[in-house]
């Protein structure tokens, strides 16, 4: 779940940069006339890409003038859905999948793993403000659990040792590679694939 309560510290204005103002013009035009109001979810998570990923109230309210609607409304659907940030996650927001799947192949390592790298407590920044992390549900990848995904990218077939060496990186500034870490090509089988290998001898 993520962060549901807004955070004291708010910044005082918000405003689309040009890249963001590009995307969201773009979003608002697939629109009928009239129906602009329908994008709010999609400029909600241009924001909080542009922010740091997490969502100001001043960027609800900008938002709602963007898109001539009450400020209630965006605030509404910013509130419910947990895809959304209401307080500061760092740089790195780690999500860490517990649901049964991983939870069965040894998701609780993971989590030791981010309580040693970054903070103590779920929800709490790490001593730099860089990065913080979160238990989660079922983010669709079971087939390579344990999982956990980072901003927008998926690391897979985890174990703790893996885990801290990603966050190490994470927390040096540095880019680790997403995807499998037991060298599985997608949700293909580890040591290549066992169906289908014999029909050119059938």
């Amino acid at each position: 779940m993520s962060l549901r309560k807004p955070a004291k510290d708010q910044p005082e204005s918000f405003e689309f940069n040009a890249s963001s103002l590009e995307a969201a013009n773009n979003i608002v035009a697939k629109y009928p006339k009239g129906k602009q109001q329908s994008a709010v979810m999609a400029l909600l998570y241009i924001a909080q890409r542009q922010n740091n990923n997490w969502i100001p109230l001043a960027a609800m309210k900008y938002i709602a003038k963007f898109l001539d609607m009450p400020y209630i409304k965006v605030y509404e659907v910013a509130t419910f859905y947990t895809m959304y940030n209401l307080s500061p996650v760092g740089k790195y927001f780690v999500q860490v999948c517990t649901t049964t799947p991983c939870m069965i192949r040894g998701a609780n390592k993971l989590v030791e793993a981010c309580k040693e790298k970054i903070s103590e407590n779920e929800c709490e920044l790490s001593s730099d403000k860089s990065c913080s992390w979160m238990e989660v549900e079922c983010l669709g990848a079971c087939v390579t659990a344990p999982m956990m995904q980072i901003n927008d990218d998926y690391y897979e077939d985890l174990d703790k040792e893996k885990t801290s060496e990603i966050l190490d990186k994470i927390l040096n500034g540095e880019t680790p590679k997403p995807g499998s870490y037991r060298g599985r090509i997608n949700n293909e089988p580890e040591n290549n694939r066992k169906t289908l290998t014999d029909l050119k001898n059938a």
